[in-house]
């Protein structure tokens, strides 16, 4: 069974993966990040880790064959397929705060991560204290050697995707991000896809 969704630019997105079925998310025009969270659907209080996971595989980076370890310790999910470079898992999500403190208030009243998620959240009785260090997919975040972290522009093209395999009944939130303020979208955010199988 295959089920396909399309997320506007801009939006938030959830559902259920259920255990050994894979989840695709597909970068549908290029260079959109895309924050993303996992938590355990019989017990959302066990939720990813991205310290967890970075210590797991020792690397910064989510890529081909990452395991996304649980604030339990326990495998929520493999990346089973990546056809661009580099995933980011420390950056978070941008917020109305952060844009407020990084580009000026005059941006406060932009939408953000941090809302869609909150808004998403809702429909499951979860709230923002629910909201931890988030995947970005296709986010290019280099960090240098002294451990500084620029948001760079994207480096995935029309097409890309990252796939994982659920080790567990996954609930997946996802923010389409809006950010207009960095070149984490090409400061033009566009339309993904999401594609559910198995």
């Amino acid at each position: 069974m295959e089920q396909i969704h399309d997320i506007p630019a801009n939006r938030p997105w959830s559902g259920l993966v259920k255990q050994g079925q894979t989840i695709r998310i597909i970068d549908s025009y290029g260079q959109q990040a895309i924050d993303t969270l996992l938590y355990n659907a019989a017990d959302t209080a066990e939720r990813y880790s991205s310290q967890d996971t970075m210590r797991v595989q020792n690397g910064a980076y989510i890529e081909k064959g990452t395991q996304l370890i649980s604030s339990e310790g326990n495998v929520m999910a493999t990346i089973i397929a990546a056809t661009s470079g580099r995933h980011d898992t420390n950056a978070g999500c941008c917020s109305r705060e952060s844009n407020t403190v990084r580009f000026g208030h005059e941006t406060s009243y932009l939408h953000a991560c941090r809302e869609n998620f909150i808004l998403e959240f809702s429909k499951y009785g979860m709230t923002k204290r629910d909201i931890v260090p988030n995947l970005n997919f296709f986010m290019n975040v280099p960090i240098s050697q002294n451990g500084a972290m620029t948001i760079d522009d994207g480096i995935s093209h029309p097409g890309d995707y990252i796939e994982m395999e659920a080790a567990m009944d996954l609930l997946v939130f996802i923010s389409n991000c809006p950010q207009i303020n960095n070149p984490c979208n090409g400061f033009d955010p566009t339309p993904i896809q999401v594609v559910i199988r198995g």
